[in-house]
């Protein structure tokens, strides 16, 4: 009797545990995307290293960090990033700085050498919340420095985008234009530094 209560047990337990794999859901990955310009603008003769590029721990990890109150957030195991967030971060930026400056001579650290460039562009970010159906959060400060490290500009950009939507998708591409305003900020300084040139 024991003999059989006990394969009769075993044999639930493994059944639960095949069911639940068979309805394991299987993870969706996301990117950031660059900002389109509607027009071309005037290109500016320089070249850029962007990086090294810095996130709060709590959400440099590859599932996404949902904010679910003042003190709480919420991992979710099943909604990703594509790739780190800190490169992704990069990536953007500096496609974002080729358009909006009109120069493809624009490289990631530490792939490239930041050495020859003219401009090192770093990036803190200090926060990065996301709440699906809600909103995407951006504070970041950021400094541009010559190459010679003769001038340089730092600024703050903090940003807030609706998700125009309810799912990651929405809340992906509402991070992607705060970004874009990030790299917006950036391009005006550089452009300013430029402007002060002898």
């Amino acid at each position: 009797m024991m003999k059989k209560l006990a394969h009769a047990l075993i044999c639930c337990i493994a059944a639960a545990a095949i069911a639940g794999c068979a309805t394991s859901p299987q993870p969706r990955f996301y990117m950031l995307s660059s900002t389109p310009l509607p027009e071309r603008v005037p290109a500016v003769s320089c070249s850029l290293s962007v990086g090294p590029v810095f996130v709060p721990a709590a959400v440099d990890r590859p599932q996404i960090v949902i904010r679910t109150g003042k003190n709480e957030v919420f991992i979710n195991e099943f909604e990703r990033w594509a790739a780190p967030l800190k490169n992704d971060i990069g990536r953007i930026v500096a496609e974002n700085l080729v358009s909006m400056l009109g120069t493809k001579q624009v490289t990631l650290f530490p792939q490239a050498a930041a050495a020859g460039a003219s401009y090192r562009v770093a990036i803190d970010v200090l926060r990065f919340d996301s709440e699906p159906g809600l909103k995407a959060s951006l504070d970041a400060l950021w400094t541009v420095r010559s190459a010679k490290e003769v001038k340089s500009r730092r600024g703050r950009t903090t940003r807030t985008e609706t998700a125009k939507g309810n799912d990651y998708a929405a809340l992906a591409a509402a991070h992607s234009r705060a970004l874009g305003h990030l790299s917006a900020e950036i391009a005006a300084a550089i452009r300013e530094i430029e402007t002060l040139k002898p």
